[in-house]
């Protein structure tokens, strides 16, 4: 499966102003009509899932191409907009505290929009979830603070959010499309869009940390007491500097022993269930991919999940030189959507697209 995606911005406080904003919803909206009329719902979710046509898609209607303020503001225009144009697509969620209502938002559109009992456990499912595996499971630094789940009549969904690291005053956007994901828990995003690649990420999600998510699982149904037994013992197994050079998990200062106790008496049948479980968190999934890698020697993936400088390419080559055929057709496609779109923004759009091109 491949990823879409994370992109690295940097942190813009502020608001856009209100003439832009009316602006960017009407024209986003336009866009998105189009997109939806000629290629369907399905469509624009993937559209929305790819992390270089959302960025491109930013910049078309008038924001900032690299600030983090081009994932808020343009989600809160679509979501304006879709709130009301009778599509079938809906976004919810927000910033802050509009991101933690986003199960209350995605029940009352599916009471207005009659969406069946099934698909919004599914959905208020698929937003926990993704929030709680990129705040936990994905150990970059960045702490989700904005997040947004777009579906539709059928249940279809496409997951935006974004985290953020004071530290070095970066955003960064993760991108997930339901219809690419086979699990939750193994490389569940889509092509990854970053300019900042981290030199040492405990990513969880990765395929070559699926021994260690087994062995995490096996130790948890374990006793807590045992577990604080193999925690002694694995400190003593081997020093320090036998892992220099080697990567190496730090053992987290404080463990959850009650999240621990909690997942002993429920059991979970896998790790998804296992990371579901409320009180567990980054501290405890870490703990856990500890003593699987120092006790049972099991592996972890410490490379960012980092796959694309600006999605196709940065201009000095870093980390890939551009990809011209596929930079010429996203221009190309978002050029098509613009042309039915009324007169004076269309040009002033167009003109934004063209300074795009090299």
């Amino acid at each position: 499966m491949e990823r879409s995606g994370i992109a690295d911005l940097p942190l813009h406080y502020g608001k856009a102003p209100p003439w832009l904003f009316q602006r960017m919803v009407k024209l986003s909206g336009e866009i998105s009509k189009i997109i939806v009329e000629e290629y369907g719902r399905n469509e624009f979710l993937r559209r929305l899932g790819n992390p270089y046509f959302f960025q491109a898609f930013s910049m078309v209607v008038g924001f900032d191409w690299h600030s983090s303020g081009t994932t808020t503001v343009l989600m809160g225009a679509l979501k304006e907009y879709l709130s009301r144009a009778q599509l079938g697509v809906y976004v919810a969620g927000g910033k802050g505290k509009a991101a933690l209502k986003t199960p209350e938002e995605i029940m009352e559109i599916s009471e207005m929009a009659g969406i069946g009992d099934d698909k919004v456990r599914i959905l208020k499912y698929i937003s926990r979830m993704s929030a709680k595996v990129d705040n936990t499971l994905v150990q970059d630094g960045f702490n989700i603070y904005f997040h947004t789940i777009i579906f539709t009549d059928e249940g279809n969904w496409t997951v935006v959010q974004q985290g953020m690291n004071e530290g070095n005053r970066y955003a960064r956007r993760y991108h997930w499309i339901g219809s690419d994901v086979k699990s939750l828990v193994n490389e569940p995003h889509s092509g990854i869009f970053s300019n900042l690649i981290l030199e040492r990420v405990l990513d969880l999600t990765s395929s070559a940390s699926e021994e260690t998510r087994k062995m995490s699982l096996e130790i948890a149904r374990e006793r807590p007491e045992k577990l604080k037994n193999m925690i002694v013992e694995g400190k003593g197994l081997r020093r320090l500097e036998d892992f220099y050079g080697i990567p190496y998990i730090e053992m987290p200062w404080k463990i959850n022993w009650n999240a621990l106790k909690d997942i002993y008496e429920f059991q979970p049948r896998n790790y998804e269930e296992l990371v579901e479980l409320r009180g567990v968190g980054p501290s405890t999934v870490r703990a856990l991919a500890y003593i699987s890698n120092i006790i049972y020697g099991t592996e972890v993936s410490w490379k960012d999940p980092v796959k694309y400088s600006f999605a196709l390419g940065g201009k000095d080559g870093v980390p890939r030189p551009v990809d011209r055929k596929s930079y010429d057709e996203s221009i190309e496609f978002l050029e098509k959507m613009i042309e039915g779109v009324d007169s004076k923004e269309r040009r002033e759009a167009l003109k934004r697209l063209r300074s795009l091109v090299p």
